[in-house]
């Protein structure tokens, strides 16, 4: 992609994706994994975990954060119980609207602060 598309790019979620640091051990993993539970489950509810799913190799899991940056979505993220104990790589890519789709609608459309009322 070049500058100009990023320019114009809206980030309006951040993917996390996590994997198992290698040497971690699945019994370490599941004697953290209640508090875990708990605590993603708590992020759902209070909105700032949008959907979450397991890797299928079993070794992490990918989740939809509701943010519009990748340092909030570290900050979530890093305060989960087993980011805590340092078991997990942390991988974080902030995705917006597809922007070959701006081209379905034009190549000047009126922003929203110009628009009149």
């Amino acid at each position: 992609m070049t500058d100009q598309s990023h320019a114009t790019s809206t980030t309006t979620a951040v993917f996390a994706l996590l994997r198992a640091k290698h040497g971690v051990t699945r019994e370490r993993v599941m004697a953290i994994m209640p508090a875990e539970i708990r605590a993603t489950v708590q992020l759902y509810l209070d909105g700032k975990i949008r959907e979450w799913y397991s890797r299928e190799d079993g070794r992490g899991g990918v989740f939809l954060l509701n943010t519009r940056d990748v340092e909030e979505a570290r900050s979530i993220m890093e305060s989960l119980p087993l980011a805590k104990e340092n078991m997990l790589d942390h991988e974080y890519i902030p995705v917006g609207p597809l922007m070959p789709l701006r081209l379905l609608m034009g190549a000047s459309q009126p922003s929203s602060s110009s628009a009149a009322p």
